[in-house]
């Protein structure tokens, strides 16, 4: 009897212990600020202009988490990350969520002590060639013998490696630090074929020196489903995060979008009040530890998915990114909003 006493007041201590610990949200909200781990200078993503402001697909993604949380988009702080440092600032504190074109595999969610929290954005690795140092290159089976620069502490660099063994290709890697040493490495000629995630390579083309002697080829090689990412071990966080993500692709299925937003909040549509906090008989932000309107602060700050699709990576931007299987579900894409009920 002493023992099991023993053992359940050892028990209500550490449960107080961990009780005392503040959840991401509270620490959030305290802090007043969202700090948010993106890429240190990816175009269309995340990447800042000379005066610090932050631009992207990615850094959308981080408003629209801010906006739910503390209803403003401004009030995030960006926090720059190679690709071999990102893991370790989220596992330390020193982010409260990573969206940053990060592979949502097994091998992190089961040993990084990594949650993520629903693919944003569907991807696959790429390769890109200059046409003025090899030339006739219309497929990947054709690189045997190229020198291929590569991003060290990235799923890429192993898929580089399967790929070429399994296919019997032969090849040079040149494994660079951080994209930055990689984009001067294929700049200067050191390497003559640069493999990255495609989106990230028509990124990266554009801050080339010569553009116009580079081109991405059509293959892809793997499957690259991008993530926002959080700590294990906080539910409610993993919840804001993940719902954020659907409330953006469910706006854009039911025709909700920044500029009408208002008029939104009008509708008779049942799956529209719902989700705007307009029902009287839920309140769904209230079980995420949110504002009852945090869908509609979303949507007013940054639009729907598709909204930030196309004001960041999409036809009329430099990127010209078509949807393809980033589009909704209905029209043929993997884009697929979990209900809100």
């Amino acid at each position: 009897m002493k023992i099991s006493m023993g053992i359940v007041a050892i028990g209500l201590c550490l449960a107080g212990i961990a009780g005392s610990h503040a959840s991401t949200l509270d620490n959030v909200k305290k802090r007043g600020v969202l700090q948010c781990g993106v890429n240190s200078s990816l175009a269309g993503f995340a990447i800042a202009d000379k005066k610090g402001n932050w631009t992207g697909f990615d850094a959308d993604y981080c408003r629209a988490v801010a906006a739910a949380v503390l209803g403003n988009k401004a009030r995030v702080k960006f926090v720059p990350l190679d690709a071999k440092e990102r893991f370790d600032a989220l596992q330390s504190g020193a982010i409260d969520v990573l969206i940053r074109n990060t592979t949502w595999t097994l091998s992190r969610d089961v040993s990084l002590g990594l949650e993520f929290t629903g693919v944003n954005y569907y991807d696959g690795q790429g390769f890109m060639i200059n046409s003025s140092r090899i030339s006739g290159i219309t497929s990947v089976n054709q690189l045997s013998g190229a020198s291929i620069c590569v991003q060290a502490g990235t799923s890429t660099e192993q898929t580089l490696a399967d790929y070429f063994r399994s296919n019997k290709l032969d090849y040079q890697p040149l494994v660079l630090d951080s994209l930055a040493e990689a984009n001067a490495a294929y700049d200067a000629g050191r390497c003559d074929v640069y493999t990255a995630d495609q989106s990230a390579l028509y990124a990266i083309r554009l801050q080339l020196e010569k553009p116009d002697e580079s081109a991405v080829l059509p293959q892809i090689i793997s499957k690259e489903p991008f993530s926002p990412a959080v700590r294990q071990g906080d539910a409610q966080w993993a919840d804001i995060v993940r719902w954020t993500h659907y409330a953006l692709v469910n706006a854009e299925e039911l025709g909700i979008t920044k500029a009408n937003i208002d008029d939104m909040r009008k509708s008779s549509n049942p799956d529209i009040m719902r989700m705007l906090g307009m029902e009287t008989s839920s309140d769904i932000g209230g079980e995420l530890g949110l504002e009852k309107d945090w869908v509609v602060n979303i949507v007013k700050n940054v639009g729907n998915y598709g909204e930030i699709f196309e004001r960041n990576i999409g036809q009329d931007t430099e990127l010209k990114i078509s949807r393809g299987i980033n589009d909704l579900w209905k029209n043929g894409g993997l884009q697929y909003g979990l209900p809100i009920r």
